[in-house]
């Protein structure tokens, strides 16, 4: 019977690579072929084998809280675009780009009252 290609990623030192993949960012597309496996199989894996999952998300998080801490930072000294960011993703009632007025039948109509209560208020 041939050997699980799995098998080999569950050594110690093959665990540290996946960690530092994990870490540096890579997608499970991206781990799964520098495994040489698909994506499919990558999500069997981790399933299947609590080592191999668990490297691949704790290390996943580290590097997410990394990003955080570092997006947090910018954002306290001054990066203006870190600080839109920041609002945008975690204010969005406050921040976004885009507010909707409401849900409505007619959306044309709201607009054009909308915008001619703007011009009496002009005036």
């Amino acid at each position: 019977m041939a050997k699980s290609k799995a098998t080999e990623w569950l050594t110690e030192e093959k665990l540290i690579v996946l960690r530092g993949w994990a870490r540096n960012g890579l997608t499970d597309e991206q781990i799964a072929h520098n495994m040489g496996i698909n994506r499919t199989t990558l999500y069997e894996y981790k399933n299947k084998y609590p080592n191999i999952g668990n490297a691949l998300k704790e290390n996943k998080e580290v590097a997410d809280i990394a990003v955080e801490n570092a997006l947090y930072n910018k954002a306290l000294g001054g990066d203006t675009t870190a600080m839109i960011f920041w609002l945008k993703n975690r204010k969005p009632q406050d921040w976004r780009d885009r507010r909707d007025v409401g849900l409505v039948m007619d959306e044309e109509k709201t607009l054009t009252v909308k915008l001619a209560d703007l011009s009496k208020e002009e005036e």
